[in-house]
């Protein structure tokens, strides 16, 4: 038996590899883990209780584990099934493997987390930022009056002054700062602290320095004015303080993470949008009677009623009904789909203005639709390798600040001008607060995110941040012919019989039968066809599909064999040069020919024709025009993939290709320094899709190609490598803008905050102004992100 399990805890791939050597311990278990999505799938002898797993973990470090595979009755998402039944999560916008069961900081970063869309309810979802808004009301609350008592002092004859002493005041400001620092912003001084014992340094560690100092100056100030030289002192003989300073800046802090945890509301907008394309209710029809139950009561094979108006609820196929069905929130094209009896219908798809009933096929996590959210949620975790550089830059960032820090207070307090000490604290303050590293590692994950959001509405699903990426990248796209430049859609022209031993009718009635067990398209087109003749099936022994060639069979006592030359060739059967020269004639019109064999001798073939799709030839061409070569890679014939390849002003094509052909080409092309794109749509193809740089998955495809590509194009349309190309190239030069601005603005803004300019303007920075504007920069970069939600494909 096979299970799959959320693991909790994980954040690096030493972690996974712990996780994995501690259940393989476990007798009669053998799993696989990975870090992105945070899953072990685990294959067991017999059932090993979730509480031993969970001991077995326990002992090896701080991880949990709980079972995958539950749809929430609310959000129809799949989530992991939870003691406190809490389907939502929380992942940190930086570090994205990063995921927990509640609210808190990140780990790594001091980040706040994040609820990952489609984990929970839009109420869940508003509870972090209702408590940020809530301690920033608190902040601003106490530091308004600090701010202005300080801010008197500028005043000419001070008023305050004439009310209290000045050092009473200071007091004053003590008190009032004590909410600030110990309710509404304490959490900023806890993740300092934890990033100093885990020494993973970041942005809150130097905030905590910076505000900490100061505040923790100010005290020992009031309590001890004695200690300090005269140049700390004021006219009046007080000791400058800086509770101001400290709670301005805890404030302006405060007020980034509120603004960022608005704006991250948005970054996943089209996730949310998917979400409530999902209906919660259907119509199942039993025993001829109507009746009204939840999505998570529709079993396979159970008979759906649709009305005007309304979600398609599960995905099936029509039984009754000619309908037009709007698919633009699935495929991202506008225009509605004619539908008939027989045709797949999709979850979330609106019914246009008439009835039509369905048999539910697909239900729960099996649907398109919860398997884009899944792909779309997963992919906006992901890292693209871009992300490694900020990583590795960020690693070193805080003690590099720090070291500037501190030598700017020792520059000031020997060269400075009086008070000296006073300007070093003040600038050396001014550097820890304005050098923020959350702007860039908020650079690459924020693009990403609303770049796969992007995608999805345009039906391109892409699997993971690091395909989206080298999308940009390829060299080369190789093509299969049927479902990926042709419909899909092959319907058989003519059965022709060469042997006047048997008639057309013959020839047909054994092509059927032996196609009767076969789920290939080809195959299926045959038994349409035999349908609509009301030829009748004969039972089929010893079928075997044998792949890239054909089927093969035994029909009573005749053995028969029905595929290409390659077939006849295995089978021993013998083809006349009359036979050869009229299936010559029709694959140089771009047909497919199936021979059929009885015994040792072929006598007869079926004429099979798969239409190009419209749009195949325009995307070629706007491939080609960008500077790609566009293969085509098919086991069609010679004679019918040279026909295609004319008609399509091809780069080139090999025919006659079986699976592993495709995949060791595909090698061929890589060994030469090719970057390369697959794109496919059967089974067959899921090798090459998996081994190309970029496997691209036709929407309208198996399940198992779909699983092997990086990339899935829900309408199936080559229109969609365009789109997506478009859509990495736009997202990737929103990075490079991200961290060129993350990157520029610490170049600038740390000499600026060091007082580099006081020589020459007499321009000093404030701590306060530097808080601002550190926030600012984060905000900035998520702003910046979400540009591409406007972004056209088309």
């Amino acid at each position: 038996m096979k299970h799959t399990y959320i693991i909790g805890g994980m954040s690096c791939e030493g972690c996974c590899e712990k996780v994995k050597q501690a259940l393989n311990k476990i007798k009669g278990i053998s799993s696989v883990v990975s870090l992105i999505p945070p899953e072990a799938t685990i294959t067991m002898e017999k059932h090993v209780p979730l509480e031993k797993l969970q001991e077995v973990l326990s002992t090896t470090g701080n991880y949990t584990i709980k079972m995958a595979g539950h749809i929430d009755a609310e959000t129809h998402t799949q989530a992991a099934i939870s003691p406190d039944n809490s389907t939502l999560k929380y992942s940190c916008p930086m570090h994205p493997e990063i995921i927990k069961d509640k609210p808190g900081a990140c780990p790594i970063c001091g980040m706040d987390l994040v609820p990952i869309s489609g984990t929970g309810t839009k109420d869940e979802e508003d509870q972090t930022y209702d408590k940020l808004l809530r301690k920033f009301k608190i902040a601003a609350l106490f530091t308004v009056p600090i701010f202005f008592i300080s801010m008197s002092e500028m005043i000419h004859g001070n008023p305050l002054v004439n009310l209290m002493d000045l050092r009473y005041w200071n007091w004053v400001q003590f008190i009032l700062s004590i909410p600030v620092v110990f309710y509404a912003t304490w959490m900023f001084f806890e993740r300092a602290w934890r990033s100093v014992i885990t020494w993973n340094l970041n942005m809150f560690t130097l905030i905590g320095i910076g505000a900490g100092v100061s505040w923790l100056f100010s005290i020992i100030s009031l309590l001890f004015p004695g200690i300090f030289p005269d140049q700390f002192k004021t006219h009046s003989g007080t000791v400058y303080v800086y509770f101001e300073a400290a709670s301005v800046i805890l404030t302006l802090v405060l007020l980034g993470q509120l603004l960022e945890a608005r704006a991250h509301g948005k970054t996943n907008s089209a996730i949310k949008e998917l979400l409530k394309l999902a209906p919660n209710e259907a119509t199942k029809i039993v025993d001829e009677k109507e009746m009204t139950v939840a999505i998570d009561d529709i079993q396979k094979g159970d008979l759906l009623r649709v009305k005007p108006g309304e979600k398609v609820p599960v995905d099936g196929s029509i039984q009754s009904g000619n309908v037009t069905i709007d698919e633009s929130m699935i495929s991202g094209e506008p225009i509605p789909v004619d539908k008939k009896p027989g045709d797949k219908v999709s979850s979330g798809t609106i019914n246009g203005n008439k009835t039509f009933t369905m048999l539910a096929e697909k239900v729960g996590s099996e649907t398109l639709l919860s398997q884009i959210i899944e792909m779309v949620n997963s992919a906006s975790r992901s890292k693209a390798p871009i992300q490694k550089l900020a990583d590795k830059i960020s690693g070193y960032f805080v003690p590099i600040v720090v070291f500037i820090s501190i030598t700017t207070f020792i520059v000031w307090a020997i060269y400075g001008p009086e008070p000296s000490y006073v300007y070093a604290f003040v600038n050396a303050i001014a550097v820890l607060i304005i050098a923020c590293p959350c702007a860039l590692g908020l650079a690459t994950p924020m693009s990403v995110m609303v770049g796969v959001g992007k995608g999805a509405k345009s039906g391109i699903l892409i699997k993971n941040a690091e395909s989206l990426e080298k999308m940009n990248a390829i060299d080369i796209v190789v093509i299969d012919k049927t479902g990926t430049v042709t419909e899909g859609k092959p319907s058989v022209e003519k059965v022709v019989s060469t042997n006047p031993d048997f008639t057309k009718e013959d020839i047909l009635k054994k092509i059927i039968s032996l196609n009767s067990s076969s789920e290939h398209p080809l195959a299926q087109a045959t038994l349409r066809y035999g349908e609509e003749k009301n030829i009748k099936i004969e039972p089929i022994t010893h079928f075997e599909a044998i792949t890239g060639k054909g089927v093969i069979g035994v029909l009573g006592e005749e053995k028969l064999s029905l595929g290409n030359e390659k077939l006849m060739e295995q089978v021993g059967a013998e083809i006349t040069s009359g036979l050869s020269e009229q299936v010559n004639a029709e694959q140089k019109q771009g047909k497919t020919v199936s021979y059929l064999s009885v015994g040792n001798i072929a006598v007869g073939f079926v004429v099979i024709y798969d239409k190009i799709k419209e749009s195949s030839k325009g995307a070629i061409n706007k491939l080609q025009q960008e500077g790609l070569q566009v293969l085509m890679f098919t086991g069609d014939n010679e004679d019918t993939a040279k026909a295609v390849s004319k008609t399509l002003n091809l780069d080139g094509y090999k025919a006659q290709m079986l699976p592993e052909d495709k995949l060791r080409e595909i090698k061929r092309l890589q060994a030469e320094g090719k970057k390369v794109a697959m794109a496919g749509d059967g089974i067959n193809d899921a090798p090459a899709l998996s081994q190309a740089d970029i496997g691209i998955a036709m929407g309208t495809g198996t399940d198992v190609a779909i699983q092997s590509a990086a990339i899935t194009l829900v309408k199936g349309d080559l229109n969609g490598i365009v789109k997506a190309r478009l859509l990495s190239r736009k997202v990737m030069r929103n990075i490079k803008g991200n961290l060129f601005f993350a990157l520029g603005y610490n170049a600038l803004g740390i000499p600026f905050a060091a007082g580099v300019l006081y020589p020459f303007f007499g321009i000093l920075l404030s701590p306060m102004i530097a808080a601002l504007a550190m926030s600012l920069s984060s905000v900035s970069v998520i702003l910046n992100s979400l540009r591409l939600r406007g972004t056209k494909l088309d």
